[in-house]
């Protein structure tokens, strides 16, 4: 538990987007059911409450999706009941450590927001098209990460099948007969009381199974979100200004002593010029996958000598 607690601290501090992703979850849980609940209800405005968490939520109803087309993203963060997030993000940081500690941190960012897309989108479609559905789809609205977390889950056990975890009372379980016995039960609760939730799960799921089968073909689908993100973030944390210059050694007629002076310098140091480019390639490949938060303290200041130079 204190290792879980020290995550959180750190997330925005070490640019840890699963992390950070559980934050923002906990953060809008607290703000929304207890803060916003709490003062509404107080002054006697219940039913405005209400109205804001119905904004929030994903209407299946499409005459009121264009109205609030932002639901999309929010109602992946949104939750009404306390177990439901619980497990949501025990499960999101079980199964996310997994895939960032193999594939990195943009991959994580990727299958929780093209998961609950792709969930939110199947669940509208459903709603709308089968005539099971049809006589709740004016009404329904949806909320909860957990189709972004059936895709971590199903995303993990696509890439590492039989990697094993151990589970309280049970013990040590592969990942696949985890990310199976999900789906099943999601299959199963199409129809009960939470279809639409259940039909969000299997959408995340779904892409959560095609995101890592095209991402070992060599087609990553998490690379646009990626660049969204930093290209957003740009508009709320500086970043610094690069500026790579390099001195020329044999300026206009350079004297047979001057290149020996700066050939007997090469030989002393090395490539260091080659060396100092090489370092800082890397270093500006690293900002445009991941962001100039990733960076570590010395990748920093080398960025930040260079662009003094």
């Amino acid at each position: 538990m204190n290792r879980i607690l020290d995550d959180f601290k750190m997330a925005f501090r070490s640019g840890n987007i699963l992390n950070q992703i559980i934050v923002i979850n906990l953060a809008v849980f607290v703000c929304v059911n207890i803060f916003v609940y709490v003062l509404l209800t107080l002054s006697g405005q219940s039913e405005l409450f209400a109205e804001i968490y119905a904004y929030l939520s994903l209407p299946s109803n499409p005459s009121r999706l264009i109205y609030q087309p932002l639901s999309f993203f929010t109602y992946m963060f949104l939750h009404r009941d306390f177990f439901h997030i619980l497990f949501n993000m025990l499960f999101l940081y079980w199964f996310g450590r997994i895939i960032v500690e193999y594939l990195g941190q943009n991959k994580i960012l990727g299958l929780y927001v093209l998961g609950g897309l792709s969930g939110g989108l199947l669940y509208i479609l459903l709603y709308n098209a089968i005539p099971f559905y049809q006589s709740l789809a004016p009404i329904s609205i949806l909320a909860g990460a957990s189709a972004g977390v059936l895709a971590v889950v199903v995303g993990a056990a696509t890439f590492q099948p039989n990697f094993e975890i151990r589970l309280l009372l049970i013990g040590p379980v592969k990942l696949k007969y985890i990310a199976i016995f999900v789906v099943l039960s999601s299959f199963l609760g199409v129809v009960g009381d939470n279809a639409g939730g259940e039909i969000a799960h299997l959408g995340g799921a779904l892409l959560g199974y095609l995101f890592m089968v095209q991402l070992q073909k060599g087609n990553d689908w998490s690379k646009p979100i990626a660049k969204f993100l930093i290209w957003g973030k740009s508009f709320f944390v500086r970043q610094p200004k690069i500026k790579v210059s390099y001195k020329n050694e044999q300026r206009f007629g350079s004297t047979k002593s001057s290149r020996k002076t700066a050939a007997s310098r090469k030989k002393k140091t090395g490539s260091s010029k080659e060396t100092s480019q090489a370092e800082i390639d890397a270093i500006l490949d690293k900002i445009s996958e991941s962001g100039y938060d990733a960076l570590s303290k010395e990748e920093k200041q080398k960025l930040f000598n260079a662009s003094n130079k």
